[in-house]
C-alpha cells in the first residue's frame, strides 16, 4: 500500500489544513474520509504499523464516544491491542486526524505543518 493517503474528516481545522498544504506542495494524494470509508481492523494495524504507534496513541479520548466507552481506563499493553483496534473501527470517530500516508510506506500523523512537510518529503527513491 504505498503511495500518500490522507485520512480526514471534513469538519476538522487541522484537516483542511493539511490537504492546503499538500495541493500548495502539489502532491499526488489521495483523500479517504473515514466517517464514510470507515477502516477496518487491518487497516487500522496496518495504519499503526506504519506510524510505529499503538492504537492508544491515536485515540481521541475526549470525544464523548471514547467517555461513553471509558477508554481512559483500558489497559494500554499488548493484551488490550485488539480490544483498542475493534473500538477504533467501530467508532471512527475516535481516530485522530489526519493520518497521512507517506510514499515510503511510513505514515505520520500531521496535526501540524511540520508533520504533513515531514510527509512529503518520504517520498520513495528521493
Amino acid at each position: 500500500m504505498c503511495g500518500m493517503e490522507i485520512w480526514i474528516n471534513p469538519a476538522c481545522s487541522k484537516c483542511r489544513s493539511a490537504i492546503g498544504l499538500l495541493d500548495a506542495e502539489g502532491a499526488d494524494y489521495t483523500v479517504r474520509r473515514y466517517l464514510e470509508e470507515v477502516p477496518g481492523e487491518d487497516d487500522i494495524r496496518a495504519v499503526l504499523e506504519r506510524l510505529g504507534l499503538e492504537p492508544w496513541d491515536i485515540t481521541r479520548t475526549q470525544e464523548p464516544e471514547a467517555k461513553e466507552l471509558g477508554v481512559k481506563e483500558w489497559p494500554r499493553d499488548a493484551s488490550a491491542r485488539d480490544r483498542w483496534i475493534a473500538a477504533l473501527a467501530a467508532h471512527p470517530r475516535l481516530i485522530q486526524r489526519p493520518i497521512i500516508t507517506a510514499d515510503d510506506g511510513t505514515a505520520v500523523v500531521a496535526r501540524s505543518e511540520e508533520a504533513v512537510r515531514d510527509a512529503l518529503t518520504r517520498r520513495t527513491g528521493l
